[in-house]
């Protein structure tokens, strides 16, 4: 095992290097695998196992096909990475959920604080306005869960974006991306999931009259109480979907 650690390795500290000193940049394109292999001195399975990590970080992009047109393409989807990894944590129960709810309360709670005090100037009219757009496309009637949960998700990443921080952006959209899953199981299972989506509503758009009117406070009261009454809510659908897969097992048993 220590052989094969130090042999892909080699590939995935090289490419960490090269990013590091703008030797590599995303849109750049890594050579093939037989050429990895040759260059690194390395096995091409050993090439693969480097770029299967790269890929599940989400800084890479396999390619397919032949030519100049193969070869894995350098992207950037650390939210993405992230999220996945929080996903599995929280499958096997290593990282409970209420946990991952009280981070998202004090950083989207600050990140709508920031975002209210700048939401003012010119360069954040876009974002302000995909956000709108998102809570106007949740309202229609005919949407389905799946994209109304979409939206839903845009829409607090579009707010934090516009705190200004990076970092806390990317781990804000991974901590959604991670809950995604366990709220849509409980959702089929809450009393009135209609009414819920009103009211979902109406606690977004609070969200953003705090934001756009430059309410710092009330911002992030507004996300702290939006983030906790949901998660609440979640608790009882998912209390009511794990009873329903435990009755279907005895009955398979």
């Amino acid at each position: 095992m220590k052989d094969k650690e130090r042999t892909y390795t080699a590939l995935l500290e090289s490419v960490e290097y090269r990013l590091r000193h703008g030797q590599l940049r995303v849109g750049d394109r890594l050579p093939g695998e037989r050429t990895l292999a040759e260059e690194y001195g390395i096995s091409r399975p050993s090439v693969r196992e480097a770029l299967r990590i790269l890929s599940a970080v989400g800084l890479i992009r396999s390619g397919v096909g032949s030519g100049p047109k193969s070869g894995a393409v350098v992207i950037s989807q650390p939210s993405d990475a992230l999220g996945w990894a929080l996903r599995m944590h929280i499958a096997t129960r290593t990282l409970p959920v209420a946990d991952i709810v009280t981070t998202r309360v004090l950083l989207e709670g600050n990140a709508a604080a920031q975002a209210a005090k700048v939401a003012h100037l010119p360069e954040h009219s876009e974002a302000l306005q995909r956000a709108e757009s998102y809570l106007d496309e949740m309202s229609h009637a005919g949407i389905c869960d799946d994209r109304f949960h979409f939206c839903d998700t845009r829409f607090h990443y579009e707010i934090s974006s516009l705190s200004g921080n990076i970092v806390m952006e990317t781990v804000i959209d991974s901590l959604h991306l991670a809950t995604v899953g366990y709220v849509q199981e409980a959702v089929p299972y809450l009393e009135d999931w209609e009414s819920t989506k009103k009211e979902l509503q109406r606690q977004h758009r609070e969200i953003f009259a705090a934001v756009t009117t430059g309410e710092p406070e009330r911002a992030q009261v507004a996300v702290a109480e939006h983030i906790r009454w949901f998660y609440a809510l979640s608790e009882i659908g998912a209390t009511h979907y794990e009873y329903h897969q435990k009755v279907r097992a005895e009955q398979g048993s």
